[in-house]
């Protein structure tokens, strides 16, 4: 045989060989919806994974919102799109509803057929807003968050105040705004993102009480209501009182405060710890600390509700994906990827290896972010470090949502919002018929 007869025959069986091993090349799919330093770090881990095998492809799909993303999901669960492996969704706090649609696949059957390692997580509030009743998880809880309070160091110092002893009541804060205002010449001492989440869910826990009764809806199905007792009118009657002396001077429920802490212009900010992400992209010095609470109401403060978004593996897809999907989460809750995402991101570590493996220097040039990541060890309350489960909830968050603003501007008194938010929430939740609730007038 000649040599170019064999180079030709080798060159062929190389070419098959090469189409072998690309047939054995397992695609799987992400649709999400995350943005700015978000995105970008969770591609640059997917690019890594692709690159560190050649048995599993991952690709994404990139959605603008989570009003898109659960449009698109809507069209793939009635059979008018292919199904990704995995989706992310944002807590309901109903996670056993969306568990038993026929199109998703609990995490926990999947891990049993599929196990990867590193899956001991970091703490069992960390991923209590993803398990069931059993303890089981139902979602792998990548993006985990709480609520947590960043500060302006510069801004404080300029107050006379320690920028590494931000205060830990809300007396305390008031100070400190008031400090702000009147000696550091800031125009928007205090602003609020998701006030829903900081405000009203979050004041309970932090409080060492429930947000809902009885025992925060984690075993009652009906009669579950909001636990709006004097703690709730101090705190919305206190924040009002900022808003007219202009401490308290920017809010929303999305993350609209962001820029204008990041320019400056806002010395204090309360949001999802996530926001870190896009606070570290700026050149703002600051410090971060967990949320204020109330020396009245307990001795000492307990830990927020764990929350945010999971990847939800859909069921219908073919072993050979499964066992790729099961891999790629794998992958994600290594102590190096889930380290480097946590630091790079603002949401919690993983696992304890993870919280371990992140860089020291991280926490040493953030003053409070260790001691943040350390407190949720200390929920006082095992039905607290669960979370709470609301049928609904996302209905009845718009309407928690509604009656705040009107309460903070003034519409209406404190009382009647807390009233009317508990009366609807009893309705929208199932829990009960409607309740009676005085008209809401505006104030004069």
């Amino acid at each position: 045989m000649k040599h170019s007869a064999r180079f030709f025959i080798a060159l062929g069986i190389s070419a098959l060989s090469a189409s072998a091993v690309h047939a054995e090349t397992t695609r799987i799919e992400i649709w999400h919806a995350m943005t700015g330093v978000h995105e970008s770090e969770f591609k640059k881990i997917v690019r890594a994974y692709n690159s560190s095998q050649d048995k599993v492809e991952v690709d994404i799909k990139d959605f603008n919102s989570r009003t898109e993303l659960q449009a698109a999901a809507q069209k793939a669960v009635a059979g008018q799109a292919t199904k990704p492996d995995l989706i992310e969704i944002h807590d309901n706090h109903s996670p056993d509803v969306i568990a038993q649609h026929k199109d998703i696949l609990p995490l926990h059957q999947l891990l049993a057929k599929y196990p990867i390692a590193d899956a001991a997580w970091f703490l069992p509030q960390t991923t209590s807003f993803v398990r069931d009743d059993k303890g089981r998880l139902l979602a792998f809880p990548f993006m985990a968050e709480v609520p947590v309070m960043f500060y302006n160091t510069e801004a404080y110092s300029r107050a006379g105040l320690d920028p590494l002893k931000p205060a830990r009541t809300w007396a305390g804060l008031q100070a400190d705004l008031l400090a702000l205002r009147d000696k550091a010449r800031i125009n928007c001492p205090y602003a609020t993102n998701n006030q829903v989440e900081v405000h009203i869910e979050n004041l309970a826990p932090i409080n060492n009480q429930l947000f809902l009764t009885p025992d925060n809806g984690l075993k009652a199905n009906k009669g579950v209501t909001l636990n709006f007792n004097i703690l709730y009118m101090r705190h919305v009657a206190l924040m009002v009182s900022w808003r007219r002396t202009e401490l308290f001077t920017q809010n929303s429920n999305s993350n609209e405060g962001n820029r204008d802490f990041t320019d400056g212009k806002c010395a204090v900010l309360t949001a999802n710890s996530s926001e870190m992400a896009q606070i570290l992209d700026s050149k703002v010095p600051f410090g971060v600390a967990p949320l204020p609470y109330y020396d009245q109401a307990t001795k000492e403060p307990g830990a927020p509700f764990v929350s945010g978004s999971a990847f939800w593996a859909v069921a219908g897809q073919s072993a050979a994906r499964n066992k790729a999907t099961a891999d790629f989460l794998g992958y994600l809750a290594k102590p190096v990827t889930a380290a480097n995402w946590h630091q790079k991101t603002g949401f919690l570590p993983l696992t304890d290896a993870a919280y371990r493996a992140a860089d020291v220097s991280f926490y040493s040039r953030i003053p409070g972010a260790q001691s943040v990541v350390q407190s949720l060890k200390q929920s006082a309350g095992k039905n607290n470090a669960e979370g709470f489960r609301m049928k609904n909830y996302s209905e009845v968050e718009k309407v928690l949502n509604k009656e705040w603003q009107l309460a903070l501007e003034g519409d209406i008194s404190p009382m009647t919002a807390l009233n009317s938010a508990k009366d609807q929430a009893i309705v929208l939740s199932g829990s009960q018929a409607a309740a009676t609730t005085a008209p809401q007038t505006k104030r004069r």
